[in-house]
């Protein structure tokens, strides 16, 4: 079990390129994460759902750094590697998914009472990778040292008791106060839980490692827990997707770039979810793509803007307006600027978004940005489906997955961004999502539609650029090796795989 002294440690990444560089050596290898907070989400092919009124069940979903793991150890991703999943929808609460399955909104105070329940499930869903692997890699969450959270807690030192797993500890030397964070977590930790620690790590280290040396010494005469290695910053971590929106937190630059002839805005939302549905775009040369943090105008040079996935849609079109970003916008738009909305933000380009249950929040309406013909109501079963399949208009294959609740209705469907081809397994089509009347604003309820080649290609060319010959999926795998080869060459990989049991 690899353990953090705080949160955006590295412990995703160091996980994911464990599990590429120990299923390179011909083991079976699979990741687990008890609890995920995370508004990234990826589907699952597995679910605990029951069959919903047509008879099929529902797909499942866990968070999006458990299926890129799941990726680097060649494995399909299941709700198993991730039972817990928490999506914020507010400051204080957020829909709990138990193994795949939604099972409404809760408040953090409600939900600290009921997670110990939660436990028979996770460790159910934890032996059971344990029956089809060599080697489970588990990460944990935030810091393991919150002792206050101990005997609630599910996915750190409690979880490791009940699990009976070792632990590593990783510093993160990129923040400073390394010796005081891991000397500070002994001092916190009870003797039993020192004792289920079986060394640390050091991560994110630039520079000369002989200047920190000492630093090691000093932390082993401490704690006890012996030094197992140095994890040197890898530059390559930015062409992997994120696991959550703190990467989203730099300050955008005052101007775009020189190299490119495209310029992109991205809205920070508050619930952004889904993000790396921009990670294609943003990879591509001829892309300047930019995240506007509050505070921010929308630059006058702006060719696109994208409205982004959110986990609360009423929510995040208040914070366009309090942020004056729907004035840009519509701005934008009227000097002849071209707008795409991605589940969410498709929504939020309608007349108005109703959520009479109060599923995201109080029950009501919110007036939309009125650039699309189209109106959502917040409801039913949430949808969760992954398809491949051609687009009836562009003639380019296109593949991703649907993940939201809520209906669209309008007249703004009757011209539709994409037709799907062959989504269902046969030759049928049906459209998705809608375009405005003079075509330059568009939207639909797919993410991961610009991870397909040409059709991102075919859309960059709309909107007046040239897409590189990227094969994106091929950089994807390439950085999961080359973080393996990172790992390899920085940790003694045999020493670590002996202090598993």
């Amino acid at each position: 079990m690899i353990q953090g002294t705080a949160s955006d440690v590295g412990k995703s990444l160091l996980v994911a390129g464990l599990c590429r560089a120990y299923a390179r050596r011909g083991l079976v290898v699979r990741p687990f994460k008890a609890q995920n907070m995370s508004n990234n989400a990826a589907v699952t092919e597995d679910t605990d759902a029951p069959p919903g009124a047509d008879g099929e069940a529902p797909r499942g979903e866990i968070g999006r750094a458990q299926a890129l793991q799941a990726r680097a150890c060649g494995a399909p991703p299941s709700i198993h590697m991730n039972p817990v999943l928490l999506k914020p929808q507010t400051n204080v609460g957020s829909q709990v998914v138990l193994r795949g399955r939604a099972l409404g909104n809760c408040p953090a105070r409600v939900y600290h009472q009921m997670r110990q329940g939660m436990m028979p499930a996770i460790l159910d869903s934890f032996e059971r990778l344990c029956a089809e692997a060599d080697l489970v890699l588990v990460e944990g969450a935030g810091s393991g040292a919150e002792i206050y959270l101990r005997n609630s807690d599910i996915t750190n030192m409690y979880f490791a008791e009940r699990a009976d797993v070792p632990v590593v500890f990783v510093g993160d030397l990129d923040k400073g106060g390394t010796m005081s964070h891991l000397v500070g977590t002994w001092l916190l930790l009870s003797q039993a839980d020192r004792e289920r620690v079986v060394g640390y790590m050091v991560n994110k280290f630039r520079g000369d490692f002989s200047l920190f040396e000492p630093a090691c010494a000093t932390i082993t005469d401490h704690t006890g827990w012996p030094f197992l290695g140095v994890v040197r910053w890898f530059e390559g971590a930015s062409r992997l997707p994120a696991e959550d929106s703190l990467a989203l937190e730099r300050p955008a630059e005052d101007s775009w770039s020189s190299t490119g002839t495209l310029n992109i805005a991205v809205p920070r939302l508050s619930r952004v979810a889904n993000f790396d549905d921009m990670d294609p775009l943003a990879a591509e040369p001829a892309v300047n793509l930019r995240w506007l943090l509050p505070g921010q105008a929308l630059p006058a040079d702006t060719d696109v803007v994208i409205l982004p996935g959110s986990k609360a849609t009423r929510a995040d079109l208040d914070i366009l307006r309090k942020e004056g970003w729907d004035i840009d916008i519509l701005a934008h738009v009227r000097r002849g600027g071209r707008v795409v909305g991605l589940c969410a933000g498709f929504q939020m380009l309608g007349r108005v978004v109703r959520d009479p249950q109060g599923i995201e929040g109080a029950p009501g309406d919110t007036p939309g940005l009125g650039l699309l013909d189209i109106e959502t109501e917040i409801g039913g079963d949430k949808r969760l489906i992954e398809l491949a399949a051609t687009d009836g208009i562009s003639g380019c294959p296109v593949a991703g997955y649907e993940m939201h609740m809520g209906r669209t209705t309008g007249a703004g469907l009757e011209q539709p961004w994409l037709v799907l081809r062959g989504a269902d397994g046969t030759g049928t089509t049906r459209p998705e999502g809608a375009t405005s009347h003079h075509g330059r604003v568009m939207g639909g309820y797919l993410h991961g539609i610009f991870a397909d080649d040409a059709f991102r290609a075919h859309w960059l060319e709309q909107m007046g650029a040239r897409a590189a010959r990227l094969d994106f999926e091929a950089r994807i795998e390439q950085a999961l090796n080359d973080l393996a080869d990172h790992i390899e060459a920085n940790l003694d990989l045999d020493a670590l795989l002996t202090l598993a049991r």
